[in-house]
């Protein structure tokens, strides 16, 4: 079922009743405390595949003893450290900024809270990427560029981001009050149709004689949205520079991004004074050797702060094969849809453990979803090349349903900060888990139970066990 989001969002505030049910966002102030527990060292926070619980505080009391037992066990080690993790979020498409600065403003102003502060009813959204210009997930494709057949500009005299005026920067200042630290990626997928080979929004390559150009380009657009009180983190040059048939689209070879690079965007960016970071690839993980080449290319590699993937092709652990070539150098994983209609158990399953577990093991500092709103219908989109079933984390239609992106992501921006660190922890008994250590010191272990039954299991820390039972298909996280 899908929870919609109505009067009694703000009547949970003081009815519980009502926000285990229909805003059912583990909010530790709704939960009663276990009856005679005088002590409760790790706080459990639960999604099953049936729906019957959503990201629920559990009334159980877990600690840890002494003892053994023949249960699998998942052993924490903090003190062995990976990387540190950026965030967890979506995209905010332009579709989605629409939908959601449609809402009425109460339920605006609330929707956002719950999705980005730091209060205890939040998720703790704590990074987006956005398009720079219109997206396939955008109502029509536009850049801050275009102009009639024929013309060129050279100077960037017409560059605007008037477009973004209606509904993107209005939503993106009301995030960054929110949350002033969220990270922000900004991911291009066209150049302005002049520039590029065809002359068109959907394919073709971007000009070698407009690499000058659409650098600055680059740097018009971080400068404008930096005017509006928006800081763009990072850039990637191209999402998805290998499938030109999106609308819009651009294809980009990895010979091509690299000349790029360092020719133009980061020269261009080092004289102006720009610090956005630049992170290539920004497409499937079938094909590592794409980053791998532009980072072998010395070059390139001085402007470069790391390498994107999405993974509608290839294994997760593609991830790690570019980190290991090039351990100086992050990673990130920043797209993946859910399509719809959603099956919500199978979705959370892979979801959690393929994206949240798996690309975190494979040294991402960050997880992104796919859109962060779309309507009852998977819109707004863009015509011959639009994604026509993109799911977004909720639905607008009116009313707010979450879907299953919600909780995916839930699950780990709600407990795991911007600033953490990954630590090392055992796979075991298909028993899919990662593990971070919080600023503050709190140690956050989530688990997806594969099996196909319900799966008692031990969690081990500094020589002592606490033991848990997940049912098929669960999705836990702990934290103590």
């Amino acid at each position: 079922m899908k929870f919609i989001y109505n009067i009694c969002f703000v009547a949970s505030l003081l009815l519980s009743a009502c926000a285990s049910r229909n805003v059912n966002l583990g909010n530790e102030a709704n939960q009663k405390v276990a009856p005679n527990s005088a002590k409760n060292e790790v706080g459990f926070w639960l999604t099953k595949g049936d729906q019957s619980q959503l990201l629920q505080k559990q009334n159980i009391s877990l600690n840890f003893s002494d003892g053994t037992n023949s249960n699998p066990t998942i052993e924490v080690d903090p003190e062995t450290k990976f990387q540190t993790i950026d965030g967890f979020g979506y995209t905010l498409t332009g579709g989605s900024a629409a939908l959601i600065n449609a809402l009425p403003a109460t339920e605006k102003e609330n929707l956002l809270n719950e999705l980005f502060s730091a209060t205890d009813r939040a998720i703790r959204i704590n990074y987006i990427r956005i398009s720079i210009g219109a997206s396939d997930l955008s109502a029509t494709p536009f850049t801050y560029n275009d102009l009639a057949e024929g013309e060129t500009d050279k100077e960037l005299a017409k560059f605007s981001i008037a477009k973004e005026q209606a509904d993107l920067i209005p939503i993106l200042k009301k995030i960054v009050a929110i949350n002033p630290a969220i990270k922000i990626l900004g991911s291009p997928w066209t150049a302005p149709t002049w520039m590029k080979t065809n002359k068109s929004f959907i394919g073709g390559s971007l000009k070698p004689e407009y690499y000058q150009t659409y650098a600055k380009y680059l740097v018009k657009y971080i400068q404008a949205m930096k005017a509006e009180g928006i800081v763009i983190d990072a850039i990637t040059p191209q999402n998805e520079p290998l499938h030109p048939g999106n609308n819009p689209s651009m294809y980009m070879t990895a010979v091509d991004q690299a000349n790029f690079i360092k020719t133009a965007l980061g020269p261009v960016f080092k004289n102006s004074g720009i610090k956005t970071k630049i992170i290539i690839y920004d497409h499937n993980a079938d094909k590592p050797e794409y980053p791998i080449t532009i980072l072998n290319d010395a070059e390139a590699k001085k402007y470069v702060d790391g390498s994107a993937f999405h993974l509608y092709a290839g294994p997760i652990t593609a991830l790690s094969k570019v980190h290991d070539a090039h351990p100086d150098k992050n990673v990130y994983f920043t797209e993946q849809w859910v399509g719809g209609p959603s099956n919500f158990a199978e979705d959370l399953k892979w979801h959690v453990s393929t994206l949240i577990i798996g690309a975190t093991r494979n040294w991402s500092r960050n997880v992104l979803e796919w859109n962060l709103a779309a309507d009852q219908n998977y819109n707004p989109h863009t015509d011959k090349g639009g994604c026509t079933s993109c799911l977004g984390a909720i639905t607008i239609a009116p009313a707010i349903n979450r879907n299953v992106a919600y909780y995916v992501i839930g699950h780990a921006s709600k407990f795991v900060p911007a600033g953490s660190v990954r630590i090392a922890s055992n796979l075991t008994n298909n028993l899919q888990n990662v593990a971070f250590k919080t600023p503050d010191g709190k140690n956050v272990l989530i688990v997806c139970n594969n099996n196909s039954t319900t799966t008692n299991f031990n969690i081990k820390y500094k020589g002592k066990i606490m033991t848990s039972s997940l049912d098929q298909g669960a999705v836990a996280t702990y934290v103590w």
